[in-house]
């Protein structure tokens, strides 16, 4: 079969997001929450030849861990498709973080008030690449409960990085991060056109 150019069709344009934060934050929960398809999971088992390495401190009801990224989709038109890459949060697969950042619009840097420090390595990753992130604070039952200016002193955020509270298991909480950050990337490509 035959087709005209104007009858084929077109392949999307693809949006690439990063998710990303300290170990446990909830990359692989939000990931897997917004995404349309079947999360493909590169997740393995914590085992005793981890303690040591992987601090769970915080996090000990944890039982598995990503070691290379989650990944997600979500179609948004016939035009744009978004592709969701969730990083390790460990500092031994910080390798990986250079590759799955190729070409990504921006970032959404989760954080977790109860350990609040571990997402001080992808906020200093974004704002070394200049890419435009948000910090999304996923607001955990029982963690203590900061407000957002308190959040921005402890990270020493600049003031134009937006710092938004999220539920990471929510679809419609982890939608609103998404367009968080695209709100948050268009203005900032809009203030460097005009500059």
């Amino acid at each position: 079969m035959v087709f005209a150019l104007s009858e084929r069709r077109r392949m999307p344009n693809a949006v690439k997001i990063l998710i990303a934060g300290g170990f446990g934050a909830g990359k692989t929960t939000m990931v897997s929450a917004v995404s349309e398809t079947r999360t493909l999971r590169t997740e393995e088992l914590l085992t005793e030849r981890g303690v040591g390495v992987d601090d769970i401190s915080g996090v000990s009801t944890k039982r598995s861990t990503t070691v290379a990224m989650d990944f997600g989709r979500i179609t948004l038109s016939t035009d744009y498709v978004l592709y969701l890459f969730g990083t390790p949060g460990q500092e031994r697969f910080w390798f990986l973080w250079d590759e799955l950042a190729l070409g990504a619009l921006g970032a959404v840097v989760l954080a977790d008030t109860r350990r609040l420090a571990d997402c001080f390595a992808a906020v200093d990753y974004f704002e070394r690449r200049s890419t435009p992130f948000i910090v999304a604070v996923n607001c955990f039952e029982g963690a203590d409960l900061f407000e957002v200016e308190e959040i921005r002193v402890a990270l020493q955020l600049d003031p134009v990085i937006p710092i938004l509270l999220c539920d990471a298991r929510d679809k419609g909480s982890s939608r609103d991060m998404l367009i968080g950050l695209i709100d948050h990337a268009l203005q900032r490509r809009l203030l460097h056109s005009t500059s």
